[in-house]
């Protein structure tokens, strides 16, 4: 196989599997108020060591600004987490959790402790860690532009 072929799978079967980890975060964390895309970003709130704008989290998650200001905006309504001033800059506002927040983050990642160890049952820790070291290099190239994104054959 070619490693554009070989790319391709891998692009395809993320895409599926982006799908199915979505899908089942979602049911995981359902009842507590709580979707994939909402957990996603209270996790950078909640492992940052620093309050974060929405930009940053954005940035950090791989996310588009609009996308967190708009889960902010619903997390905030729903009592999950509250804006504050940034001393840093005038309009961008900090997003904090509130104790309901840290609440359903700590929930979460207790159920997502035991849904990791059923699913990675009977698999190899070793091809995991092989797999995510390919994940990881290969989202390192998109971020850092060298996925010669702009050199399509014509």
């Amino acid at each position: 196989m070619t490693i554009e072929a070989v790319i391709t799978d891998l692009v395809l079967e993320t895409f599926r599997l982006n799908g199915r980890l979505l899908a089942s975060g979602d049911a995981l964390v359902a009842d507590l108020g709580l979707t994939s895309a909402r957990w996603q970003v209270i996790g950078a709130m909640a492992l940052s060591p620093v309050p974060l704008s929405v930009a940053q989290i954005a940035r950090n998650m791989g996310l588009t600004r609009q996308a967190v200001q708009r889960l902010a905006n619903e997390m905030e309504a729903d009592g999950l987490m509250r804006f504050a001033p940034n001393p840093h800059h005038q309009r961008a506002k900090l997003v904090l959790l509130t104790a309901a927040g840290k609440s359903a983050f700590a929930a979460a990642m207790k159920r997502q402790g035991a849904w990791a160890s059923d699913l990675g049952a009977g698999l190899d820790p070793r091809k995991v860690a092989a797999a995510v070291a390919t994940l990881r290099s290969v989202r390192q190239r998109l971020e850092n532009g060298t996925d010669n994104g702009d050199d399509h054959a014509d």
